[in-house]
């Protein structure tokens, strides 16, 4: 999951405060934990037909307001559901095989023009699909082959990753690979005729053999990529292919019940804020500093953990961006069982960080 935040759109966008924010009510009471202190949503996201997985969001340049939150429905006959702020359902694409992961992208230029585009996996195909925003129409030619030649391919996760030259590439994750270059990267643009074609740029990445590599996630201004480990923990590399495949950092080694899964980055400054990853199995979030130490950028500790409604999230999403009154500093969409995404306010998570780090 890029887990992007719309470059126009950024910090100064923010409220200086967050208002009456703990008097929301989630609209449905159906999917959430029985933890008396877990955070609450805002709103529960109508039903997909199968199986949630992952979500992302797209701001909306002309009214943020109306942006749009794209979910994976994750079956061999699968889709992608696209949500307003509201979580009601305003649009679905059918007919994808195992659709797994999804991100989202600024600004590809195509026919000459800008776009914006989601992109998921589709796994049972080994393919990504691309269509534009916000109206969902296809650019991919009927699907982009990845890990070609590879005995082991299924597509699961994906993050997008926008350069400083506006370049976009997509980072690719599968269900198994080898113990170093498990990730895939390939440049993605116009193939001349409107659409977009992918070329393999780099094969990086550890991976430590004890489960899978799902979840991934690109800081664009900070230039880093992470990934989800599951039972081991969180990997961090340069996202730019000229920088090298060094291993940065390993970290979220230690409090997890089994499986860590979705990464979601939060951006406070131009270089600061929380990396958040899913403690899949004991339905809380675990927050480390996007900046790392005071000694160290490469040094993340655990800030926090916050018990959430959701159940066994797979996927999360954040942004920054002021999305109106119920959503003045942002929103934090999270994968449940039950088929549906939760949408919290993030002013909520800000309060109970800032409550755990007063207690240090």
């Amino acid at each position: 999951m890029t887990k992007y935040i719309y470059a126009t759109l950024a910090t100064s966008l923010l409220l200086s405060a967050c208002g009456n924010s703990n008097t929301k009510k989630p609209h449905a009471p159906q999917s959430t934990s029985n933890d008396t202190t877990a955070l609450k949503p805002v709103y529960i996201t109508d039903t997909v037909r199968y199986d949630t997985d992952d979500p992302a969001i797209w701001i909306n340049p002309a009214d943020a307001g109306q942006s749009l939150i794209v979910g994976t429905d994750k079956d061999s006959d699968g889709g992608l559901f696209v949500y307003n702020l509201q979580g009601k359902l305003v649009k679905t694409i059918s007919g994808l095989q195992r659709p797994n992961n999804v991100d989202i992208a600024y600004g590809i230029i195509l026919n000459g023009k800008p776009a914006d585009i989601a992109v998921t996996t589709e796994r049972e195909r080994n393919a990504l699909r691309i269509y534009t925003l916000p109206d969902m129409k296809p650019v991919d030619n009927g699907g982009i082959a990845v890990f070609e030649g590879e005995a082991e391919k299924a597509p699961m996760g994906i993050a997008l990753y926008t350069a400083p030259d506006k370049s976009i590439y997509a980072i690719v994750g599968r269900k198994s690979g080898p113990a170093d270059g498990y990730l895939w990267q390939y440049k993605l643009e116009d193939d001349g005729k409107g659409e977009v074609k992918a070329t393999l740029v780099r094969k990086f990445g550890q991976y430590s053999g004890k489960k899978e590599i799902e979840s991934i996630a690109v800081d664009n201004e900070n230039g880093y990529v992470y990934y989800s480990d599951e039972t081991h923990g969180v990997h961090k590399y340069y996202a730019d292919p000229a920088k090298g495949n060094a291993e940065l950092a390993l970290f979220a080694t230690k409090g997890f019940v089994s499986d860590h899964e979705g990464i979601s980055i939060y951006k406070t400054g131009a270089r600061t804020g929380y990396i958040l990853v899913s403690n899949q199995q004991k339905n809380t979030f675990m927050v480390y500093p996007r900046e790392g130490s005071a000694t160290n950028i490469h040094e993340h500790n655990l800030l926090a953990e916050i018990p959430v409604s959701t159940i066994e999230s797979d996927g999360s999403e954040v942004t920054n961006v002021n999305l109106g009154s119920t959503f003045p500093k942002g929103i934090f969409v999270a994968m449940s069982n039950g088929r549906v995404f939760h949408l919290y306010d993030w002013c909520l998570l800000q309060q109970r960080i800032d409550a755990a780090v007063n207690k240090k």
